[in-house]
């Protein structure tokens, strides 16, 4: 072995690296991009879970409590009224609401448990966390000291105390997954069709470019639905990941989902030349919207800009549409779900028409 050779073969690829910007910035800018979001979407001074304050009480331990919540660092608190707290809580305008019961100073006076009742609305455990700590801290600073024994009586308007970590994240998971998947093997298979001169060979053949359009798309969206129905059987029959609502509207939001990612896949084909840069979009497209898209993240604790971008994600309205549907059991009917349809539909719609003008515009 000759050291010589050795630093002529590493100098090589170093070259190669130093002429491929691409693949430069991928290494040495998308991290720091990344991590910067990461960072602004933990410390940027997002707004904290909204909750409702109902105080029953009609003793000083009650308004003491109810007084330290509105205060809390670690909660949005509003005092309201019982009927007001149900109807935001069902409108999704608080994430939960406490309730300190009449006999709640009585009881702390003779000596008995504290029962404030906490109603969570149940779809994500992270706002629901942040209450009970809310809750304990302000009790605590409002017994200045030890006192009675806390014992919460929980309730909740989706899923419940039965559900687990997988049960809550499962539905956001299943669309995710789905997408990834479907964006790189499109991308990359179909970067293969360019590169090794298939597309070009069917354009010189007697098939019309509609109908090679039409092919392409139809033969990699049949191989995405039916990766999409088999995501799905296996989270439902196999993990038993719950769920409430109908199983086909989940397949249906999974499905555009789906199809969008396979036209975006042969659209950003077009500006990648190897397999290796048509897998780099993936740091560009999809990490943003794992951390922006409600998955990891509630979008209300998130920075204001940061909304404002969670909004016109794809991502953001499939993951609540699959939490709509999989945890409160919504249909059609509800508003939400309907714009969460509207906004898959339309984003493969948009897709296929850049994917076909992407087409025409590289094969004419």
């Amino acid at each position: 072995m000759k050291a010589g050779r050795v630093r002529a073969v590493t100098r090589r690829i170093l070259q190669q690296f130093r002429r491929d910007r691409r693949t430069l910035a991928l290494l040495f800018v998308a991290p720091l991009v990344i991590l910067a979001l990461l960072g602004y979407l933990l410390r940027g001074g997002g707004g904290h879970t909204a909750i409702g304050v109902v105080n029953l009480d009609q003793g000083p331990l009650g308004g003491r409590i109810a007084a330290n919540l509105t205060q809390s660092k670690h909660v949005d608190a509003s005092r309201m009224g019982l009927a007001t707290a149900r109807q935001k809580l069902a409108d999704g305008a608080i994430a939960g609401y406490v309730v300190l019961p009449a006999d709640l100073s009585s009881n702390a006076l003779a000596g008995g448990a504290l029962s404030p009742e906490i109603h969570l609305e149940g779809t994500q455990p992270g706002p629901g966390a942040d209450l009970v700590q809310a809750l304990n801290q302000a009790i605590i600073g409002a017994l200045a000291g030890a006192g009675p024994r806390l014992t919460p009586k929980f309730s909740y308007l989706h899923g419940g105390s039965g559900l687990d970590t997988l049960d809550y994240f499962g539905p956001a998971f299943v669309g995710l997954v789905v997408f990834f998947l479907v964006f790189v093997v499109t991308s990359v298979s179909f970067l293969r069709e360019r590169s090794q001169g298939t597309l070009e060979r069917l354009m010189a053949s007697p098939l019309r470019r509609g109908e090679i359009v039409l092919g392409y798309m139809a033969g990699f969206g049949l191989v995405a639905l039916v990766q999409s129905l088999f995501v799905l059987v296996f989270a439902l029959a196999v993990l038993r990941i719950h769920n409430e609502g109908n199983v086909l509207l989940v397949f249906l939001l999974e499905a555009l989902l789906a199809i969008g990612a396979v036209n975006l896949g042969i659209f950003l084909s077009m500006f990648a030349r190897t397999e290796f840069q048509a897998v780099q979009f993936i740091p560009i497209v999809l990490l943003p919207q794992v951390l922006l898209s409600g998955i990891l993240f509630p979008i209300a604790n998130e920075p204001g800009p940061l909304q404002l971008v969670s909004a016109v994600l794809p991502l953001t309205y499939a993951v609540y549409g699959m939490r709509d549907v999989m945890l409160k059991g919504a249909g059609l009917g509800s508003p939400g779900l309907l714009l969460d349809f509207g906004v898959a539909i339309l984003f493969a719609g948009a897709m296929i028409v850049l994917a076909s003008a992407t087409l025409r515009r590289r094969v004419a």
